[in-house]
């Protein structure tokens, strides 16, 4: 096929940063660290000008990048996102046809071992609750933060730009945006209810910034919570119930998961609800239940039966 001259090195980048944008639906933070792994590569690749080592770069050129990696002691899971980042650039240098062969087509990435996630129990997340001050300020909107990151499973950007026109109380649900801008209905739970209707209440008294309108979960003065904030708040509360781990936002996600699963939940709706795209995704909570399985199988496997 006929090549298209690829633009100078930054213009080249501003393209695949739009393409990030309006074709793979990433957000900020997920296109700043594909640009940021191409110009690892770029770096390490180029000498003296850096745009034609990125449109003629071999199979090898990049294997011997990942090898690099992994001699400066870069971390597994961070050679594979950064392999993942040169993937979809070499995707996009192919789609404008400013190359005609891939050089990260057979690139593999290195085995990750799984790591398990964190699980609350209902007890724990019970006793975090109760650690909140309701006589504060917040701690309506505390209450209301952990009963719906844990009734609905939400993660923390989600609850973060939930808005208010989104809630459907009537229908009990809620519409969330997700990532790549994908949107999903997620049930809501009578205590996610009425845990918001209480906070809402709280909420009117604040002075709410423009803009902030209609985001649910406020700071005291009136503008929207950071990720930042909602993980200090999830941590001093896991702190004062006595929970002795480190505990995050995503954590009350993992159990709401967790907990689905142990009461009987088919995979395929629980992967509905979390917003993930595929189903190997979700599959990571099939392990957390090991314990609870092990336990059946030595009370009712017939093997396993007092003679």
């Amino acid at each position: 096929m006929d090549l298209i001259p690829a633009p100078e090195y930054e213009k080249l980048l501003d393209a695949y940063r739009s393409y990030l944008q309006l074709e793979r639906g990433m957000t900020a933070n997920t296109r700043m660290a594909y640009l940021a792994d191409v110009r690892k590569f770029a770096d390490w690749a180029a000498s003296d000008t850096l745009c034609p080592a990125l449109q003629s770069v071999s199979d090898a050129d990049v294997q011997a990048f990942v090898a690099s990696l992994h001699d400066v002691g870069i971390s597994p899971r961070s050679q594979a996102r950064i392999i993942s980042g040169l993937r979809s650039f070499y995707r996009f240098m192919r789609l404008e046809r400013y190359i005609d062969k891939d050089p990260t087509a057979l690139l593999e990435s290195p085995r990750l071992s799984q790591r398990l996630p964190e699980v609350l129990t209902v007890e724990e997340i019970d006793a975090m609750e109760a650690a909140i001050d309701l006589n504060k300020p917040e701690g309506s909107r505390n209450l209301a933060i952990i009963e719906t990151l844990y009734s609905c499973g939400l993660r923390v950007s989600e609850l973060c730009n939930l808005q208010i026109s989104h809630i459907y109380f009537n229908e009990k649900a809620l519409l969330i945006e997700g990532k790549g801008n994908k949107e999903r209905v997620v049930p809501m739970s009578d205590a996610a209810i009425d845990r918001i209707t209480d906070y809402l209440e709280a909420r009117g008294e604040l002075d709410i910034k423009n803009g902030e309108e209609d985001i649910l979960f406020l700071n005291r003065r009136g503008r929207r919570l950071t990720r930042v904030m909602v993980f200090y708040i999830i941590r001093d509360l896991a702190l004062a119930a006595g929970v002795d781990r480190p505990i995050s936002p995503h954590a009350l996600r993992h159990s709401f998961a967790t907990h689905l699963l142990e009461g009987g939940a088919n995979l395929r709706a629980i992967q509905m609800m979390l917003g993930h795209e595929s189903i190997a995704t979700t599959q990571i909570y099939l392990h957390t239940d090991t314990t609870a399985l092990r336990q059946q199988i030595l009370t009712f496997h017939p093997r396993n039966r007092q003679q």
